[in-house]
């Protein structure tokens, strides 16, 4: 089906100011010309319609109405880098929805947003709105529609600001469209539209008295990604400020102003466990105030679930995959309260993994690869971080193994040459890679005071070369699948090379463990007090780069397990946070140590999960006593993904899940249930201390010991 892509915004004329806006956020709303317009149509027809297609973006938000009933809300995002962000990005999506108005009418409403607010969001610059419906008749006949220079538009003057709405400022009357250059040439986008749940918590209408002043709390049984919708009847000003807040922290606002009877939904996304409300009706009649929660997320069709005995753990793996629902949104986020773009590769990964034993749907996780190899080929292989950049090629190749794209790697391979060969290029005569643009990202922690998100060579070189260790291997597998038989025999040979120097440079004999980097000082002209800052003059060792050499195989065997043991023992002056503990978790699978140790390293869940267990705390241990976690990030879910993968023994054999191995265990469990989605239906693994194990699985699948 062949769809007319015509866009329109406001006439310049009339709105010369509210043309053109920044690329991306961090601009000053008066400065880049933050606006809300609204544009509308009704088609009324002579026959009955059975069904509608609608095709439909904007730049940068919008919200659509059919008939009155909102069917969506977005775009999807094109995502981004914090590299190269103040310039136009090539992507941009078109959403769709199918509508049956049981009725000769469509009337359509569209309220688009003009100016990136969130880390997350792009924009190519201008104004624009575009829907191009299919509509089919009952009695077989079709017609087109689309936004041309008859539909109406306005500038909604309530939206003062994000986060400030005052219909007491009044609208234009509405005026007809301009047709807007098409900058936009929108792909399909092959994500399901997202869904919102409203979430109406207890006490949330508030009635007051002419003059009255109330102050009201309303909690929510989780935290949640959200949108404030807010309803008002009022025959005079009434102010409503809205505070979201997960667990008492600042948090963020909305401040609405109410001028007669209303209704107002926001476009910025908060993260919130409650609502903190206040209410001042100034006007001399009675007024009411409901206030909501529009949860939106990635819709969910099947939820797997890990049940064991220990209620704890259990609550440990709600919380997990609670939390994962949260950040799956038009791409991953790291959480609704940073909603970070997609270089943050690490955080996405783990939820990918995360996703394999919860929700099962790998379609956002493949779309996330394919803009990031986006971003990798529009940057020369450049994102700005370094680890999070190798950490997409085992993304890639891990994805393929779920679902068997294999187009997904054909449609990735020229970024993954263009990644690899740029990391070649940091690698110098010493044969390990030493001259980078940075060493990023490493922990959330502080060590002498020096940060290891972005941590200068001596706290961060030796993690940054395992991390390209593990990436040639992976990148050896794909270039194999894909009979690239010579840059596959390339990366495994870079990868032997890169060993034997790693183990020649940075490991100490003496000490038996690794240290985290060398102490040469970098030129000068590389030094960024943020990303790259001086290196210095002292050895560092950390559990680490320990812990990734066992990860990604530059040491195994009897030299792993010796490792790991002496990292869960606690013989570093420094633990480390819920993201790394997922390489632990890895690395203690790969060394044969999941009975002796998987669980002992779930149970630090459980004291952060039992202070709160509305969502996932960004951290064990604050890196700054001036830094506020979050509860609502899904970096630090693996427990969702490792201790099922543990229980069970679980390997994909064969690309698609055709094949997968399982060795089932109850690592010191009495009781686990597993369940694990697969493109033809659910495996489940039921264990019992005593009994023997029971494994279902669909006829498609071939389970091998």
């Amino acid at each position: 089906m062949t769809f007319t892509e015509r866009w329109i915004w406001l006439p310049k004329e009339k709105y010369e100011r509210y043309q053109t806006t920044a690329f991306s956020c961090g601009g000053d709303p008066e400065e880049y010309n933050y606006t809300v317009a609204e544009f509308k149509k009704t088609y009324t027809f002579e026959k009955k319609i059975k069904k509608a297609t609608l095709r439909y973006s904007a730049d940068t938000a919008f919200h659509l109405f059919c008939n009155e009933k909102m069917i969506d809300f977005g775009p999807v995002v094109v995502g981004g880098d914090f590299l190269e962000c103040h310039r136009s990005r090539d992507l941009w999506y078109a959403s769709f929805s199918e509508v049956e108005p049981d009725s000769n009418v469509l009337d359509i409403f569209a309220r688009v947003k003009m100016m990136p607010i969130e880390l997350c969001e792009y924009s190519k610059g201008k104004g624009g709105f575009m829907l191009t419906g299919h509509v089919e008749f009952e009695d077989g006949t079709k017609q087109v529609i689309f936004t041309d220079s008859s539909w109406l538009c306005r500038r909604n003057n309530a939206y003062i600001a994000p986060k400030v709405y005052d219909t007491s400022v009044k609208s234009d009357g509405f005026v007809n469209a301009r047709i807007q250059d098409n900058v936009w040439f929108c792909e399909d986008s092959p994500i399901p539209n997202r869904e919102a749940e409203e979430i109406i918590p207890d006490g949330n209408v508030i009635k007051l008295k002419p003059g009255e002043e109330k102050k009201v709390t309303l909690t929510f049984d989780k935290i949640y990604a959200c949108f404030v919708k807010a309803a008002c009847k009022t025959e005079g000003i009434v102010k409503v400020k809205v505070h979201c807040t997960e667990c008492g922290e600042e948090g963020s606002y909305e401040n609405l102003t109410f001028d007669g009877d209303g209704e107002y939904r926001s476009f910025e996304l908060h993260s919130a466990g409650k609502f903190e409300v206040e209410v001042k009706n100034e006007s001399d009649k009675d007024a009411e105030v409901s206030i909501s929660l529009l949860f939106p997320h990635y819709p969910v069709d099947k939820e797997a679930k890990t049940v064991t005995n220990d209620e704890e753990l259990n609550k440990v793996l709600d919380v997990c995959r609670h939390t994962l629902k949260v950040c799956r949104q038009t791409h991953h986020l790291d959480s609704p309260r940073h909603s970070e773009p997609l270089a943050c590769t690490g955080d996405y990964y783990i939820e990918t993994l995360m996703t394999l034993f919860s929700f099962g749907d790998m379609r956002l996780s493949e779309l996330d690869i394919k803009r990031t190899a986006e971003l990798i080929i529009k940057n020369d292989g450049k994102m700005y971080h370094t680890t999070y950049s190798l950490i997409w090629v085992q993304m890639l190749y891990d994805v393929y193994m779920f679902t068997g794209n294999k187009k997904l790697l054909c449609d990735c391979l020229e970024a993954l040459m263009i990644l690899m060969h740029r990391f070649s290029t940091y690698v110098t005569e010493l044969g390990i890679i030493d001259n980078p643009p940075n060493y990023m990202f490493v922990d959330w922690i502080f060590i002498d005071g020096h940060s290891m998100h972005h941590p200068p060579k001596a706290l961060g070189q030796t993690c940054l070369n395992m991390f390209y260790h593990g990436a040639l291997d992976y990148a050896e597998r794909i270039y194999t699948i894909l009979g690239e038989d010579a840059m596959a025999k390339d990366a495994k040979q870079k990868r032997a090379s890169l060993k034997e120097n790693i183990d020649r440079l940075l490991y100490d004999n003496e000490k038996g463990i690794y240290f985290e980097g060398l102490n040469h000082s970098i030129p000068e002209e590389q030094v960024c007090d943020w990303e790259q800052p001086q290196n210095v003059d002292k050895r560092y060792y950390l559990p680490h780069s320990n812990i990734l050499a066992c990860c990604y195989g530059v040491c195994d065997g009897d030299k792993a397990k010796r490792i790991l043991t002496r990292v869960m023992r606690d013989e570093w002056p420094c633990s480390f946070q819920p993201y790394f503990a997922h390489f632990m978790f890895e690395a203690l699978y790969k060394a044969g140590l999941r009975d002796e140790f998987t669980l002992e390293l779930a149970q630090r869940w459980k004291a952060p999960i039992m202070e709160c267990d509305k969502g996932l705390v960004e951290g064990f241990i604050s890196p700054d006593k001036n830094y506020t976690f979050d509860h609502s990030h899904a970096w630090g879910g693996t427990p969702l993904y490792s201790l099922p993968k543990a229980l069970c023994g679980f390997e994909v054999v064969e690309p698609a899940m055709k094949k997968i191995r399982l060795n089932p265990s109850l690592i010191g469990l009495d009781r686990a249930i597993v369940e694990i989605p697969t493109p033809y239906g659910d495996i489940v693994v039921e264990q019992e201390k005593g009994k023997d194990t029971k494994i279902t699985a669909p006829d498609r699948i071939e389970i091998v010991r």
